[in-house]
């Protein structure tokens, strides 16, 4: 069992013409299930050729319709990145997935304001993931980001991070511990994004092939400090989490877009501290995330 996808599913890659979106889209492929899991690519000056034996269409929607593919993972540049969200959003996919980093937030905000619009008048939610995230895997069925493949083990520990890097740290040593990963996802570090950690804790929560999380974040914002009340109130399963950026000054802009201190509650120290009170077992040396999920098992 897995979150959000799984060995069946269908992918389309929108901007797989381009240098990045090709050569990961090929990672993907060749990672487990992936030949069967990326049925399609989009872009509208290239329609009916074929990139790494995938059909290329001109829009998502005929790719969609085509393929029964319900999951894309964007590539496109900053520029067009937003636009290629909402695109996946009018098509009805079930989940969008965008990688792409430096997207203006003044474009990112038009369209999460665009897709609560368009959820409140009735049409189907399109979840999304990102932008600037490594994006999320299943090991052993299905990766569809930037993630290093090799380093994922089968199992049941989900990881959810606002850091690629300390993504794939916390899956290194589960994976060295012997402990294997029922799915990690990567939700970026954009300030305006889509899933929260609340959104995957509660996934995880539900999942019956989950049995325990490590969840990490940053400073800057309220997102982290919202899970874990919620997770205070109804997480049923152990829970290891890390801040990064104990160290940053306040008013600082620290590497994502997101990670700001404003001051008050958005510190690393403040979210350790409400994680910590709703029943986390907390670590300020990232380190040390899987020997203590280890301990919980």
């Amino acid at each position: 069992m897995s979150i959000l996808i799984n060995k069946d599913t269908k992918v389309i890659t929108q901007g797989i013409t381009g240098k990045t979106g090709m050569f990961h889209t090929e990672k993907c492929i060749e990672y487990a299930n992936g030949k069967n899991c990326f049925v399609a690519g989009v872009n509208p000056k290239k329609a009916g050729e074929k990139i790494l034996d995938v059909p290329i269409y001109g829009t998502v929607k005929e790719a969609a319709a085509d393929t029964g593919a319900t999951v894309s993972v964007i590539y496109v540049p900053p520029a067009g990145a937003a636009a290629a969200i909402w695109e996946a959003v009018e098509a009805e996919l079930d989940l969008v997935i965008c990688i792409t980093e430096g997207i203006p937030v003044k474009d990112m905000l038009v369209v999460r304001n665009a897709m609560k619009h368009r959820v409140a008048q009735g049409f189907k939610e399109t979840l999304l993931l990102g932008p600037n995230c490594p994006g999320l895997i299943t090991p052993d069925e299905i990766k569809i980001g930037i993630m290093p493949g090799h380093i994922h083990k089968k199992g049941r520990i989900g990881v959810v991070s606002r850091s690629g890097t300390l993504t794939y740290e916390a899956v290194a040593q589960l994976s060295e511990l012997g402990i294997g990963q029922s799915s990690a996802v990567g939700i970026g570090g954009d300030p305006i994004n889509g899933l929260k950690h609340i959104d995957v804790m509660k996934a995880f929560n539900d999942d019956p092939d989950t049995d325990a999380v490590i969840m990490i974040g940053e400073i800057g914002g309220p997102d982290e400090a919202e899970a874990a009340l919620w997770c205070k109130e109804n997480m049923k399963k152990p829970v290891v989490g890390f801040i990064a950026g104990v160290t940053a000054p306040a008013g600082k802009r620290m590497g994502h877009a997101g990670a700001l201190i404003s001051g008050g509650a958005d510190t690393a120290d403040a979210k350790l501290a409400i994680m910590e009170e709703c029943g986390f077992t907390i670590t300020r040396n990232p380190s040390e995330m899987g020997r203590l999920l280890k301990g919980l098992l």
